[in-house]
């Protein structure tokens, strides 16, 4: 059992570098005058078009509303590759060598940073749709007269004016959870045999 739990926990900890490869989240802008949905997939170091010239034309239509551009880069593209290769190679460590404990342990630090992740990514997403230039050429109020917002969910779907958003996670973020859960199953496998003997 104890070896069961060993590969659970490497495999827990190489996962993650699928996030190297594959998205992590892909917001989807749909409207009538757009046949085609324009998208926009979040990797943990880039932005990438769904379609190509999605997100120059999304900038282009946010700028009519005071929105900032999408920018080519962003100081979280430097952190999350770095937090991702040392929690990997940490994780690596704690399958080769440490107590069972230890994969609960990498399991919650990885909590934490998802969470934080997370957050950060809500931020991002409420500055985006809330600091707007008071320069824009259209401007769009609230019923109760304040300064509209055209922040995207951060999970799930809203519509904003004749939009519809839709934000939600992709191959890269099930990665990063299915490894988590291999940490956190190796952990019980292991306690469970404990209890018994």
């Amino acid at each position: 059992m104890k070896k069961k739990a060993r590969i659970l926990m490497f495999a827990g900890a190489l996962l993650p570098l699928l996030l190297f490869v594959f998205p992590l989240w892909k917001i989807t802008l749909e409207a009538p005058q757009y046949p085609t949905p324009l998208g926009m997939f979040i990797y943990i170091n880039d932005f990438a078009d769904a379609n190509p010239h999605d997100i120059k034309n999304i900038n282009l239509m946010n700028h009519y509303v005071g929105m900032k551009y999408i920018p080519e880069a962003i100081p979280e593209f430097k952190i999350f590759p770095a937090g991702i290769i040392i929690t990997t190679i940490l994780g690596l460590l704690i399958a080769w060598k440490a107590n069972y404990k230890w994969y609960l342990y990498w399991f919650i630090l990885m909590i934490l940073l998802s969470s934080a992740g997370l957050y950060d990514f809500y931020l991002w997403e409420h500055d985006y749709g809330h600091d707007l230039d008071p320069k824009a050429i259209m401007k769009f109020t609230n019923p109760d007269g304040s300064v509209m917002g055209f922040q995207p969910p951060l999970f799930g779907t809203k519509d904003i004016l004749n939009f519809t958003a839709h934000s939600y996670p992709q191959l890269g973020a099930f990665s990063l959870g299915l490894g988590m859960a291999c940490s956190f199953v190796g952990y019980l496998l292991v306690r469970k045999e404990n209890k018994k003997q």
